[in-house]
């Protein structure tokens, strides 16, 4: 067991450090909002991952590999709930400063459950969250070991590792954090990362696997 989850740890914390979504998603909440809110968007993340991996460890998200339908129906719905959230950062780059300072003061429970739910939301919708999970799992699922016991521990893993390099880049977002607070920096953060966003939403509605 150990070893298999030394294994996983070397591939996981390899894609993690490849900049995606999830990257790009923390980086814009520490720039735009606060270190609070690029927390709480980030662990929103790492409880996705851990209900993709608990699903693949029961067989839930194989679905998503045997049924075209259902792995088409997720995709568009995720690149539809993308393309939203990034056309509002785009909308958000182009309203008056005081609206954006006061977002970015805002740390009520109320806008930490929003950025939770944002970042377990572009998680839950990406297919190929679980595709991922449904692919590596097996190779990583020793005898003997309960699989539901193993995937959460998989998951468990991938979230440590992603939130050890989230955690480095909000701490090195908060050093700037004099300069990235200019207002003509705070619009291009989110026209930048709103635009990125969408892209990932095209890429995901075009894409065939």
């Amino acid at each position: 067991m150990l070893h298999a989850v030394l294994s996983f740890a070397a591939v996981a914390g390899l894609l993690t450090l490849v900049p995606g979504l999830d990257t790009a998603l923390v980086l814009r909440a520490a720039l735009s909002s606060s270190r609070r809110c690029a927390f709480a968007t980030s662990i929103g993340i790492g409880c996705g991952t851990l209900v993709w991996g608990a699903a693949a460890a029961l067989g839930v998200s194989v679905l998503l590999t045997a049924s075209e339908v259902a792995y088409t129906g997720l995709r568009i719905a995720g690149a539809i709930y993308l393309a939203w959230m990034g056309i509002g950062m785009v909308r958000a780059a182009f309203r008056r400063p005081a609206t954006i300072f006061a977002a970015a003061a805002d740390d009520s429970p109320r806008t930490l459950g929003g950025a939770w739910a944002r970042g377990l939301g572009t998680n839950l919708l990406n297919p190929k969250i679980g595709v991922f999970y449904v692919a590596m799992l097996p190779q990583f699922l020793p005898d003997g070991v309960p699989h539901l016991l193993m995937g959460c521990t998989l998951a468990m893993v991938h979230n440590l590792e992603g939130m050890l390099w989230f955690t480095v880049i909000i701490c090195a977002a908060s050093f700037a954090k004099t300069w990235l607070n200019r207002d003509s920096v705070r619009r291009a953060t989110d026209a930048i990362t709103g635009t990125v966003v969408v892209g990932f939403g095209v890429k995901l509605a075009i894409s065939n696997e």
